[in-house]
């Protein structure tokens, strides 16, 4: 063997040796009484921690917050509150969106990304509230799922924010990275299995919390429980999470 391969040998053991000694033992199996407990002690420090979590795409009707939601896609609240103002003003209600211009639409949503798709499921879901449901915003999941543009996260915001129906629970990216590290899925595969983590999530809390949890949960992925660097030292709900200090 070469000097060169050698030295590339022992680079690799020692790369595996380092592996083996900082890895993380495993948890212990949680039983679900157990963890319906901590999820009751967790969900009370939240709402000690941010008592009036809400929604924080800017809107005053169901039609804007429907909007600001399909556009809040693939970008930040904060952009998407940036652009709504001018759309809003400009496409005041579902009729004068239904009658857009498609590159006028396309032209003031861009910031927002993936925008030509958006403006035309702006466009059609438009016209299809005023085609099929008079000019309102329905307020079912079931009539929800058929306007294009929306998916179930979508409805769930609709439905929870505006109209008080805590249908389901809003899983984004916060949402499914703060129930893993939580150690609250039990079904769901990891924080991207949107459909399971919801319904690992409802398992554990009173459906009347279900429209605040999410927007508690988005609020602390924002402040402390970030993607790459979370605020373990700063965290109040480091005590009951399992991955404090480990992420």
């Amino acid at each position: 063997m070469s000097s060169k391969s050698a030295r590339k040998v022992k680079r690799v053991k020692q790369a595996a040796g380092s592996t083996r000694r900082t890895a993380r033992p495993k948890r212990a199996r949680e039983s679900r009484p157990a963890r319906q407990a901590r999820a009751r002690r967790l969900f009370a420090k939240l709402r000690e921690t941010y008592p009036d979590a809400g929604c924080a795409l800017h809107h005053d009707s169901a039609y804007q917050l429907l909007v600001a939601t399909i556009l809040s896609a693939q970008c930040t609240d904060e952009r998407v509150n940036m652009v709504t103002p001018n759309l809003f003003r400009r496409y005041p209600a579902p009729a004068a969106l239904a009658a857009a211009d498609q590159e006028e639409l396309e032209a003031a949503i861009r910031s927002t990304g993936f925008f030509r798709n958006k403006a035309r499921n702006l466009r059609g879901m438009a016209r299809q509230v005023c085609d099929e449901f008079g000019g309102e915003i329905p307020d079912t999941m079931e009539e929800l799922l058929q306007l294009p543009g929306v998916a179930r996260k979508t409805a769930n915001c609709v439905l929870g924010t505006w109209f008080g129906h805590n249908v389901g629970i809003v899983v984004d990216t916060h949402v499914g990275r703060l129930a893993e590290r939580l150690g609250l899925i039990r079904t769901a595969r990891d924080s991207k299995d949107a459909v399971k983590i919801e319904r690992d999530l409802k398992d554990l809390f009173p459906r009347d919390a279900w429209t605040y949890l999410a927007h508690a949960l988005i609020r602390h992925g924002r402040q402390i429980c970030s993607a790459r660097k979370p605020k373990c030292d700063e965290c109040p709900l480091a005590e009951n999470c399992p991955s404090a200090g480990g992420c």
